[in-house]
């Protein structure tokens, strides 16, 4: 049974981003003085006494919006209120009832759905306003809030939770068994990508650059399970950040591939990879995440070059990511997004493999047999005593020498390289921890294959 919904709504600046906060008792929605920043449905599961629900933010009603996406912000606020169990009218108590105010009161009659009207920014016992002017908007007296300050949340919270008692019965939804971020540069077609999965124009898409600003969680259902999309801001070189809004956006999405079991990097297939989309690609292999290399709008290049040259070149000017398979997709049209969903549901396995020491060690045995890389450096041998898998999520091994500070580069890469090849997780990142040990063990225990390394 899906979670009911509470949707906020009001005209821009009085604090709807704010309220989802300070609701959802975590920082989702990006909170800035400049109109318009919120353009997205922004979701965030609630608790209250037991009972769940799903809190959506909206974009400001009337705005203005500088990119000219008036027209696409409205649509999505109107998705919400038809959707939504319960709606969350918010005013500003310290500006009083303007006429736009009065034109979402107005608009909010139409879809007859209960109304709790908030007067935000009621930032102390003491603050002068005047709330009975709010009664002329028709739904009674307001409650006084301040989502800036979490005054009036508990009280807030008993009322949404009374309205919301006969359609929930404080079932504990399922959590999702994925969370997959969708990244790139502006313009690669991420926020597509993500209506495509959801099946309904969830996010909005324009040819714009820089449409999505927040990193928007979609929840959707496949095959009776739960997964989340991701959807980031598209990135740009900080040296073209314009505004704190693009500041907030980017570290956004940077959380958003911490956060995520399985990263979907959208590369634009009409153009180059450039340096933003290197610098991307290697703050995903810094996190170790499981990635798969999106090459979207391949309906626009197919005709340039194939598949297995195009394969080629992402290999060649992205080296750090030559784990991640390759996957083709026209977002636009759907083509190939759920073999795609398909494909991050391998990988977020692979990275939950753990496989025995004795694997292990019988992996490395056969490896430092077969012709494994001097050290460059005249160092010394090193000597492999024996290694062990100690975590997944991303499968990290860590491996016993006698110097771990003389381990080079090349033998760190061929080593990472081959145990791809021999061990259950070929197409997803290993965390490789090489660890000393005592003399007293170092004197005791035979080592794995043959030494590395130069003369002494």
């Amino acid at each position: 049974m899906p979670l009911p919904t509470v949707a906020i709504v009001g005209r821009p600046n009085v604090g709807k981003s704010s309220l989802l906060n300070m609701l959802a008792k975590r920082r989702i929605s990006i909170v800035d003085p400049t109109a318009g920043v919120t353009r997205d449905r922004i979701e965030a599961m609630c608790e209250h006494d037991g009972r769940y629900f799903e809190l959506v933010d909206t974009g400001g009603f009337g705005i203005v919006d500088r990119d000219d996406l008036n027209d696409q912000v409205e649509q999505q606020i109107r998705y919400a209120v038809e959707q939504a169990s319960l709606i969350l009218f918010v005013v500003d108590a310290k500006e009083g009832t303007l006429p736009l105010d009065q034109a979402v009161a107005g608009w909010l009659r139409r879809f007859n759905r209960p109304v709790i009207l908030l007067a935000n920014k009621v930032d102390a016992d003491n603050t002068h306003t005047e709330m009975g002017e709010f009664h002329r908007l028709g739904f009674g007296p307001p409650l006084a809030v301040s989502a800036l300050h979490s005054r009036g949340a508990d009280p807030l919270r008993e009322r949404i939770v009374e309205h919301l008692r006969e359609l929930t019965e404080g079932e504990v939804p399922a959590d999702p068994v994925m969370k997959i971020a969708i990244v790139g540069r502006r313009n690669v077609g991420k926020s597509t990508f993500i209506n495509a999965l959801a099946g309904q124009e969830r996010v909005i898409a324009s040819e714009k650059a820089g449409t999505t600003r927040d990193a928007v969680d979609v929840r959707f259902e496949q095959d009776g399970r739960t997964y989340v999309a991701i959807d980031t801001a598209g990135l740009r070189r900080k040296s073209k950040i314009a505004d704190d809004v693009e500041y907030y956006s980017f570290h956004r999405a940077e959380l958003s591939i911490r956060r995520a079991d399985v990263v979907l990097f959208l590369i634009d297939a009409a153009v180059d990879v450039g340096q933003v989309d290197k610098k991307l690609a290697s703050y995903i292999a810094e996190q170790f995440k499981p990635c798969i290399i999106v090459v979207n709008k391949w309906d626009l290049a197919k005709t340039l070059a194939s598949s297995d040259d195009y394969g080629a070149y992402l290999l060649k000017t992205l080296p750090g990511l030559d784990y991640a398979p390759v996957a083709f997709t026209t977002a636009a049209r759907a083509k190939n997004v759920q073999s795609v969903i398909n494909l991050a549901t391998e990988l977020f396995k692979q990275s939950q493999t753990r496989v025995s020491t004795a694997t292990v060690n019988t992996a490395i045995e056969h490896i430092l047999a077969d012709n494994a890389p001097k050290q460059k450096r005249k160092t010394g041998k090193i000597k492999v005593y024996y290694a062990t898998q100690v975590s997944t999520c991303p499968p990290t091994i860590v491996v016993f020498v006698n110097y771990p500070s003389r381990i080079e580069p090349n033998f760190e890469r061929f080593l990472l390289r081959r145990l791809r090849d021999a061990l259950p997780y070929p197409e997803v990142p290993i965390r490789l921890l090489f660890r000393g040990r005592r003399a007293s063990q170092r004197t005791s225990g035979a080592t794995l294959g043959s030494k590395v390394g130069g003369d002494a």
